[in-house]
């Protein structure tokens, strides 16, 4: 028989159990089978019993739980502070300052322009094109510059010069920044993206496109060679400067041999350069890989950093002038230009002048100004000599025409037709452009208007220059012409695979040098293209316009940009639209249609534009620097019409033309434009992106009618007092005025007065 010990009954301890790791611990009696504590259901109910007796155990310490509640909200807080520094600290260890106001992230590749009130007013993603976060080094010693400039370089990939460029503060608030990019290899392209939509700015100037208009952010392009071209396919226009500026007072000005590509829109909301070869705009090589360089500059406000600049960029244009350049320049602002283009040279002879000069005449309100006859005065385009089969009598009607008051131009190109008199006497004097990797005897042929095979003279040959000469001052010799116009087309115009004497960064470089060395030569009175200031009294002419009401809404944007661009001389095309005359055909094939002809009028079975766009054109022309005829008012038989011109004539003689001859001088002294945008007569208030509206100077506001059909529109005033020129009542500036009511007879402008003029 086995004996089993007896053992004595465990006391139950008396003291309170505490809420911890023991409390669930279990001892030797715990498992013995005289309490069950095994079982199940023993098991649950000894949970069940510690689970209900701990709300009453935090009851009875309050204190305690509170004080280890907020120690564990210390702790998450510092925890959390301790991290968002952390952070914080590394993004500014990437973001160094340059200069006073420059801040570049290095890793982003991102750069922060701020002005003097530490407000950010230009933001740019550099280099776009590396991929990923490549890590920048400083430059090496040999690689460094002895100018001030920060040197930074992604190895084998592109390396980066920064630089602040003097200034006195004490003459100017402008300030500019120098960037250089240099690609290290051939398969890398400097690549820089200016966001707008960030900093919600808005962007003007650089040139126009189909879409793109004023602002240029509103528009969008894909990255187009910036070289001039035809707007209607997706190029850039027939003007052009490097020149860009924002709303909050940032500028961009691009050097002109950067081998620029431009994209506007295309990937994000900003305005992208790149610098990239190209076989046909950037052909010849300066370095051995791509190179762009740009300055920035930045201003207290848009209109002051304007001024700055085009104050800064070049000498005064009255610098040199003959007073016969001086008064050219007066007349073609006070006196019309009556341009003569017919599309077909049969149709041009000198009786057809003759009798349209008589018109004008008959009309009785407007002066006789320059009668402008296109290319057809020749036989074919480059005979530079009169065709004589078609004008035996020329320099009698030239006569008649001085003595009637009119002046002379004729439109001359650099282009020889092949079917031109002069084509094998240039080809054997060598005095075309030649092809590219051919023979220089073999000239290059391109396509010019209706030509389909000419060539171009090489105005970079010393030979050329003479004989253009010889034959332009034979036809003033013989008909007494008074002037010329330069119709040099666009980039596009050259030959393709173009090669001159002396090498060209882009084909646009070659208006620019011809423009300079006939200008001191002959007398210009305009040039159809162009990509630097010409010298006064020359006029930069507007691209040609169709006879829609599309095609009126964008001539105020277009005189506006070219205006920012710095050319303050601007030559409209004709009212109306530019159709031909005489002999246009009744339907003209454009990119948007037809012409627009409904309620229109014959001229010897010739449709003229639209009577009521004719008239709202004819209102918008009252105020542009120079106004510019194809088609006659006395040609619609309607006395509506002829007394709208009367009216017009009348104020443009009494008001507008004083006023243009005012702000020539201050054109000619600070390159500022005729016609600006309200945001540069220093109104912080008014909208950078109105595009209906414009002011000659700071004295008049012009909001022309645009719309067919409308007879009212909104129309804003900038801050002062203005004197309404329908009614004559006195309007209170910054603020919009809805529905304001313009007749079809009518057109709305305004005229500053003094602020205090109410209380005399």
């Amino acid at each position: 028989m086995i004996l089993t010990p007896l053992r004595s009954p465990r006391r139950k301890s008396t003291a309170p159990r505490r809420f911890g790791r023991s409390e669930f611990s279990m001892d030797d009696d715990d498992y013995s089978p005289s309490n069950s504590v095994t079982s199940v259901n023993s098991l649950a109910s000894l949970l069940r019993e510690k689970l209900q007796s701990i709300p009453q155990k935090i009851r009875k310490k309050p204190t305690d739980y509170k004080l280890r509640a907020f120690v564990g909200l210390m702790f998450l807080a510092i925890v959390f502070f301790v991290g968002f520094a952390y952070v914080l600290y590394h993004q500014q260890a990437l973001t160094k300052a340059y200069f006073d106001n420059v801040q570049f992230n290095e890793p982003k590749r991102l750069i922060r322009i701020y002005n003097k009130d530490d407000v950010e007013i230009l933001r740019a993603s550099l280099a776009v094109n590396i991929q990923g976060k490549m890590k920048a080094y400083p430059c090496l010693p040999e690689h460094r510059r002895k100018d001030g400039s920060e040197c930074l370089e992604w190895l084998h990939t592109l390396r980066f010069y920064l630089k602040s460029l003097p200034h006195d503060p004490g003459v100017d608030n402008t300030t500019c920044y120098s960037v250089h990019w240099k690609a290290l290899r051939s398969d890398v392209y400097p690549n820089d993206c200016f966001d707008w939509g960030a900093t919600k700015v808005h962007w003007f100037g650089g040139g126009l496109s189909s879409n793109l208009t004023w602002p240029l952010d509103s528009g969008s392009l894909d990255y187009t060679p910036f070289i001039t071209g035809d707007m209607q396919k997706n190029q850039w226009g027939n003007v052009l400067t490097r020149y860009f500026i924002n709303s909050k007072g940032a500028a961009i000005i691009v050097d002109d041999e950067t081998p620029l590509h431009v994209s506007v829109n295309k990937g994000g909301k900003h305005i992208c350069l790149k610098a990239m070869y190209h076989e046909f705009a950037y052909p010849n090589k300066l370095t051995e890989f791509p190179e762009m360089k740009y300055n920035i500059c930045t201003s207290e406000d848009m209109a002051s950093l304007h001024s700055s600049i085009h104050s800064h960029r070049r000498a005064p244009l009255w610098d040199g002038l003959k007073p016969a350049d001086m008064q050219t320049l007066e007349s073609l602002i006070s006196e019309p230009v009556w341009q003569i283009a017919p599309r077909f040279k049969e149709e041009l002879q000198a009786e057809t002048i003759s009798k349209y000069t008589e018109d004008v005449i008959n009309l009785g309100f407007l002066k006789q100004g320059h009668v402008l006859i296109n290319e057809h005065w020749q036989n074919a385009i480059g005979d530079l000599s009169v065709d004589t089969s078609r004008f035996q009598t020329l320099n009698t009607t030239v006569d008649k025409l001085h003595r009637r008051g009119f002046k002379v131009a004729f439109t001359i190109q650099p282009f020889i037709s092949t079917e031109s008199k002069n084509f094998a006497e240039c080809v054997q004097k060598r005095l075309l452009i030649s092809e590219r990797n051919s023979d220089r005897r073999i000239p290059a042929l391109t396509r010019f208007k209706s030509l389909a095979s000419a060539g171009v003279l090489d105005i970079t040959n010393n030979r050329s220059v003479p004989w253009f000469l010889d034959k332009l001052q034979a036809v003033i010799d013989e008909y007494h012409i008074d002037s010329f116009f330069l119709d040099l087309g666009t980039a596009y115009d050259m030959p393709h695979y173009f090669r001159c004497e002396h090498l060209l960064t882009n084909p646009d470089q070659y208006k620019k040098i011809f423009t300079k060395t006939f200008e001191k030569m002959f007398n210009i009175i305009g040039v159809s293209s162009a990509v630097s200031l010409p010298r006064p009294p020359i006029f930069v002419s507007l691209p040609p316009f169709e006879s829609t009401w599309e095609a009126l809404k964008l001539v105020i944007p277009t005189m506006l940009t070219y205006g920012v661009n710095g050319f303050p001389f601007i030559m409209p095309g004709a009212v109306g639209g530019d159709i031909y005359w005489p002999g246009s055909e009744q339907f003209l094939p454009s990119s948007k249609g037809m012409v627009d002809i409904t309620n229109s009028t014959q001229e010897n079975g010739i449709e003229l534009p639209d009577k009521e766009l004719y008239m709202r054109w004819l209102q918008m022309a009252t105020f542009l620097p120079v106004m510019k005829f194809t088609h006659l008012p006395s040609k619609y038989n309607d006395e509506r019409v002829l007394e709208v011109a009367k009216n017009l004539t009348s104020l443009r003689q009494r008001m507008v033309t004083p006023l243009l001859l005012k702000y020539k001088r201050e054109a000619l002294e600070a390159g500022l434009p005729l016609l600006r945008p309200l945001w540069l007569l220093g109104a912080g208030d008014a909208p950078r992106a109105l595009r209906d509206e414009f002011a000659i100077g700071s004295d008049i506001v012009v909001a022309p009618v645009l719309e067919r059909g409308q007879t009212t529109r909104d129309v804003y005033l900038p801050t002062g007092l203005w004197q309404d020129g329908i009614d004559g009542s006195l309007r209170k500036g910054n603020r919009w005025m809805h529905e304001y009511k313009i007749p079809i007879d009518k057109v709305a402008y305004f005229v500053r007065k003094p602020d205090d003029m109410r209380f005399k």
